[in-house]
């Protein structure tokens, strides 16, 4: 069975005796109900994991580590996703899943037609929230560094930062499909997925002057919380990226 996996936010090194975090000392012990001795894995979202020994003090934990491990468990490419903010707990289903599927940067967008329009208040506790998803999902698939998660901005604001990398957008009336679009060369793409309502008119036009490219995927329409999963996937497999 393999060993139970943990991300600690802070960083970590080999030989290290460190007391663990008092929410992760809990799960490990209360709800996972780990025992003195028992193995664990830690990372701090770096690149590296790190098999560990559990010392319970308590309710509190201690952890001695061991030697750094470098699993690889990063797609070979980059792959970006402009995901308009969705409601309810689909941006939830989105951010984990992309996490398990590679995706190297999440940037959240406020979209004109997005359903969850967010004061600075209530922004500010869904990245805290989306953060969690983030480390929640890593200690799942076994990545050892974490995706990023931007600040959310409307798309007329990500244009005016320095955009790299193959932009995409879905058009079912583009004249080239997403095979036909990506060459080997492409190592970084980045995948604008509008919200519930799709994107409006002037978001669509800003895309096309900063020549983001319209591609065909299938014939029919995929939901906003499906989008980004099944483009991802399709993209890792056409560039031999595992």
């Amino acid at each position: 069975m393999a060993a139970p996996r943990f991300y600690h936010p802070l960083p970590l090194e080999a030989g290290a005796d460190i007391a663990l975090p008092e929410a992760l000392a809990h799960h490990a012990i209360r709800v996972l109900r780990l025992t003195d001795g028992a193995d664990i894995l830690l990372f701090d979202g770096h690149g590296a994991q790190y098999p560990a020994t559990l010392h319970i003090e308590g309710k509190k934990g201690r952890a001695s580590l061991g030697q750094a491990q470098t699993p690889p468990t990063e797609l070979n490419g980059n792959i970006t996703v402009l995901q308009g903010i969705a409601a309810g707990d689909k941006m939830d289903w989105i951010i984990e899943k992309s996490v398990e599927l590679g995706v190297r940067r999440f940037v959240p967008i406020r979209a004109r037609r997005s359903v969850l329009q967010l004061n600075a208040e209530r922004q500010a506790k869904r990245l805290v929230h989306w953060q969690r998803v983030i480390e929640s999902a890593s200690e799942q698939c076994g990545r050892n560094r974490l995706m990023e998660l931007a600040e959310p901005v409307t798309l007329a604001e990500y244009w005016q930062q320095a955009a790299q990398g193959l932009h995409l957008f879905c058009d079912p009336d583009a004249e080239q499909t997403l095979a036909q679009t990506l060459a080997p060369e492409h190592h970084d793409v980045v995948l604008l997925i509008g919200p519930e309502g799709g994107w409006a008119e002037q978001e669509r036009a800003s895309a096309v002057q900063a020549q983001a490219r319209a591609i065909r995927f299938g014939h029919r329409v995929l939901r906003t919380e499906t989008a980004a999963l099944a483009l991802t996937s399709a993209i890792s497999a056409l560039q031999g990226w595992e």
